[in-house]
């Protein structure tokens, strides 16, 4: 379930009206510049375009121009299509007509693609530095020789620091819904991930008769303290 936001010169009207048949969180403001400047956060959003199709352009460039960094899609009329250009600058368009079916598809393409453009992430904690744009992990300046498998299971772990996954959890997160091996594959990897990790070993820990977690530091937890503050 997505948070999306509607902008709307015509707050009384429905823009989509398939779109209340789905589960997806909805608010709509009026389509002026004025009005984005107290828009809440939203993980995607519509903009009306079947009546002021220059309005629409113009706010569309202003929202890529000003930082938008979600996707942006752009409801229109049949005859609206074909004005609709690249330098607009939103991700898709959507006729007012759609179906639930076809504005669900949309939302979920546009939120994948969203988050697959995403830069890689860097997490650093307790001595472990993990760059997963080169895939390689560090422990206090040493690279570690990880497989693939191993390296996966020390990224998902580090970026849930604390958090306590059972091994059929991890087999789904970090294998895959199509393995079909043994919970007994995740316990051979953190045995020699552990090995791997040296004086850091208790980095990945053990709940007895649950599975494992990502023991952070109590330095590293006193500094997030500090900086969340």
């Amino acid at each position: 379930m997505a948070q999306l936001l509607i902008l709307t010169p015509a707050a009384n009207e429905d823009v989509l009206p398939a779109l209340s048949l789905l589960t997806h969180r909805v608010r709509v403001i009026p389509a002026s510049p004025d009005q984005l400047v107290r828009a809440p956060e939203a993980d995607l959003v519509f903009l009306d375009a079947r009546t002021n199709l220059a309005g629409a352009k113009a706010l569309a460039q202003i929202l890529r121009t000003t930082g938008l960094s979600v996707p942006l899609i752009l409801v229109v009329t049949e005859g609206g299509l074909t004005a609709v250009t690249s330098d607009w600058g939103v991700d898709d368009v959507i006729l007012e007509q759609a179906g639930p079916a076809e504005i669900d598809a949309r939302i979920r393409l546009a939120l994948g693609r969203a988050q697959a453009a995403q830069p890689a992430e860097r997490i650093q904690t307790s001595g472990v530095v993990i760059d997963e744009a080169s895939y390689s992990a560090k422990v206090h300046g040493r690279t570690l020789d990880l497989t693939y498998k191993e390296f996966e299971l020390l990224r998902f772990l580090a970026a849930h620091p604390s958090r306590v996954f059972t091994r059929e959890q991890l087999l789904s997160e970090v294998w895959g819904y199509d393995y079909f091996g043994g919970t007994r594959t995740v316990d051979v990897h953190v045995r020699r991930l552990r090995a791997k990790l040296g004086d850091l070993d208790s980095l990945i820990g053990t709940v007895r008769n649950v599975g494992y977690r990502f023991n952070v530091h109590e330095e590293d937890e006193q500094d997030a303290n500090v900086t969340a503050r």
